[in-house]
């Protein structure tokens, strides 16, 4: 099948309106002021002046009605700065509600995720964003609910300095809002635009590595210059523009499924149109790219690159962090594998099957 993935002209106005936003709003000392707690509520406040809350949701409920291949641009844009703001919980949450209401719709209200099913006690576990989130949707039992409650406003101490909490699932204004089986999608959703950051981490780490080893000297020569370095580096454009290109598959992927179009998995003929799987795909891989993309950074960084005043730090820390949210990067490949070619025969591999 012939996929076009080229960005369309709105996608390209798109990316150019976060990437300057995210320019001049967030800078890395931004990023340094939010640790630990990993937000700012500022620069929230400044994304809601330009509609970016109801970016991907639809008209009718006074969003913007971007599609999702436009909204992946935006979060590679907030992945490139690490901008400390929840916007993928965020509409990843807004989008599974039919009626968000208008304090999620211009972003006066934070909503998020709990990607993991309430536990027997009613809670949901290390929720992403959720120690600021006033709404949490997420499963508990065989209900899909909406939990309106305060937030803790704090975090426990996390590799990415992620906003991470506990929430419960029975305790504030509850609703039910569906049940658990159409619930799967949201987590889709989540891979997918997570990747998207992923890929806007990987691309940045990538140039801070091009700009380091182009000033810093060794023997009277910059780094750079060095062959083994210059090999280190020279995969690394190629894997992130993969990872990309596979991000913008996923998303073709969700808007073809949003429109009713039957999804193929066919690996013989090599050809995945099956949204979950390609959103499982991308997150993996992008992940895989990350990881490998600001380790070499921070090597190249030497000594200073494992400070704390560096910077590519932050951007390896975060690499590894927000994939970790959902789970063993482990456990992801394997439940790929099994939606690409069947489960085994063999029951009980696993404990527990995820959305």
């Amino acid at each position: 099948m012939s996929v076009d993935l080229a960005p369309s002209a709105d996608e390209q106005l798109i990316e150019h309106a976060f990437t300057s936003f995210f320019a001049k709003e967030a800078p890395i000392e931004l990023v340094r002021r939010s640790e630990p707690l990993g937000f700012d509520r500022e620069l929230w406040s400044k994304l809601a002046a330009i509609d970016a809350q109801g970016l991907a949701l639809p008209e009718h409920v006074g969003g913007s009605g971007a599609t999702m291949g436009t909204l992946v641009v935006a979060i590679e844009a907030l992945g490139r700065v690490l901008a400390p703001v929840p916007l993928i919980e965020h509409a990843v949450a807004s989008r599974a509600l039919d009626q968000p209401g208008r304090d999620l719709v211009d972003g006066t209200a934070i909503a998020t995720i709990a990607l993991r099913p309430a536990e027997s006690d009613g809670r949901w576990r290390l929720v992403p964003a959720g120690a600021v989130a006033d709404v949490v949707i997420g499963i508990d039992g065989d209900q899909l609910v909406a939990v309106r409650s305060a937030p803790p406003g704090s975090a426990p101490r996390n590799h990415a300095s992620a906003p991470l909490a506990d929430r419960s699932a029975r305790e504030g204004e509850r609703t039910v809002i569906g049940t658990a089986a159409g619930w799967s999608t949201a987590v889709s959703e989540w891979r997918l635009l997570t990747a998207a950051a992923l890929v806007g981490i990987a691309a940045r780490a990538l140039e801070l590595a091009v700009e380091y080893v182009t000033v810093r000297h060794q023997f009277g020569r910059p780094v750079g210059s060095f062959q083994a370095v210059q090999h280190g580096l020279a995969d690394l454009p190629g894997l992130v523009d993969g990872a990309r290109l596979l991000v913008r598959k996923a998303a073709w992927a969700a808007e073809r499924s949003a429109s009713g179009v039957e999804p193929v998995i066919d690996v013989d003929d090599n050809d995945v149109t099956d949204f979950p799987a390609l959103a499982r795909m991308a997150f993996v891989f992008a992940a895989d790219v990350a990881a490998k993309v600001t380790d070499h950074s921070l090597h190249y960084h030497g000594g200073y690159g494992f400070a704390e005043e560096g910077t590519i730090q932050l951007f390896y820390r975060r690499a590894r962090g927000w994939p970790l949210v959902l789970g063993d990067p482990s456990t992801e490949c394997l439940d790929l594998a099994d939606t690409l070619f069947g489960a085994p025969a063999v029951t009980g591999r696993r404990s527990e099957k995820r959305g």
